[in-house]
């Protein structure tokens, strides 16, 4: 069960709630939200005293949730979004763009890449500073150097700045400072470990699903990040394993409408990644923002014949403009929309 507080509860209505759902043998897990808070109510049967916790002072109601994850379930909750860097929101209606390439490579390429990113439209900046590759033998990324180009990007442009992690030491070094959002990429979607050190930094996660995970498995993972402090997550669907071979993976369009059921998170799909291929990303681009997705993850490069790493699945500059030209302007699917084919309201 969760406690949803009243958007005008005090940190003092919130703590005496805590206190009265240990007192009465459960676990509770208080959520402080930018928009909202909530306290989680972990134990058996806490539907028995659902009446009482919503006598107390500050709380709006309460709600019984089946699932194995409390935190990140919907439960009546709307989407409201999250703010990044301060200033930008993800999620609650806006579409945030975030556009760079795969690696890292040197500051002239990051602020080539940045200044065409702004120029189009896009909020945000990715770049691997760290770069967990299938083989031993391929380019493993700048590591802090690479965090810290960055951070002169973001100090030059404004936008705003992701980038993977992929060990809780770089926390512990403080690292995560350089980023204004954290992402975990999907071969550490179930390092749990890394999950819960992710949330107990505070800063937003962009937690991007395994290539066998169900959306189940994503929202327990993201669940790990929730429990530790950190509710301002981005799920991310960036294509998952099929026996299909024509493109690297299989971009799940299906997942954006049934999370959307599921949870008050936001969205964005990752078409590069699932494609694998220049040519078929526009097209894919194009289904993520019709089905409704709160942000859209596009590579681009300078020359992606010379990238480092994935310089095929990477957009042309020219490319890129073409694109962001026709989705800025692309109708959205709207959720809660009631239509039913062969209705005269339809």
């Amino acid at each position: 069960m969760i406690i949803i507080m009243k958007p005008t509860a005090t940190r003092e209505e919130t703590a005496a709630v805590v206190d009265e759902v240990r007192a009465k043998g459960y676990a509770p897990n208080p959520i402080y939200g930018e928009q909202l808070t909530v306290v989680a109510v972990v134990g058996k049967h806490p539907g028995e005293f659902q009446g009482y916790f919503e006598g107390l002072d500050g709380v709006e109601r309460c709600v019984l949730i089946d699932q194995s994850y409390k935190l990140v379930a919907r439960a009546g909750r709307q989407s409201l979004g999250f703010k990044v860097g301060g200033d930008l929101t993800v999620g609650g209606g806006n579409l945030v763009v975030i556009a760079g390439p795969c690696s890292v490579e040197s500051d002239e390429q990051m602020m080539a890449c940045a200044r065409v990113a702004k120029e189009a439209g896009a909020t945000m900046l990715r770049g691997g500073a760290y770069k967990p590759r299938t083989s031993p033998y391929s380019f493993q990324g700048m590591g802090e150097e690479g965090l810290q180009l960055l951070a002169h990007v973001r100090d030059e442009t404004g936008l705003k700045i992701v980038s993977e992690f992929t060990d809780a030491r770089q926390f512990d070094n403080g690292e995560h400072e350089y980023v204004d959002m954290i992402q975990l990429g999907a071969r550490n979607m179930q390092n749990f470990a890394l999950l819960a050190a992710a949330g107990e930094t505070g800063k937003p996660v962009l937690l991007k699903r395994g290539l066998a995970a169900t959306i189940e498995d994503l929202l327990n993972a993201a669940e790990y990040i929730a429990s530790r402090g950190t509710e301002n997550i981005l799920l991310c669907e960036r294509g998952i394993r099929t026996f299909e071979t024509a493109t690297r993976n299989t971009l799940d369009i299906a997942a954006v409408p049934v999370l959307r059921k599921l949870t008050h998170l936001p969205i964005c799909l990752d078409p590069s990644h699932a494609a694998g291929v220049r040519e078929f990303i526009p097209p894919l681009a194009a289904a993520s923002v019709a089905v409704g997705a709160d942000a859209l993850m596009l590579e681009i490069h300078p020359n992606p014949a010379v990238a480092k790493s994935d310089g095929s699945q990477a957009l042309e500059f020219d490319l890129f403009r073409g694109l962001m030209k026709r989705i800025m302007s692309m109708p959205r699917w709207t959720y809660g929309e009631d239509i039913r084919i062969g209705d005269e309201e339809a």
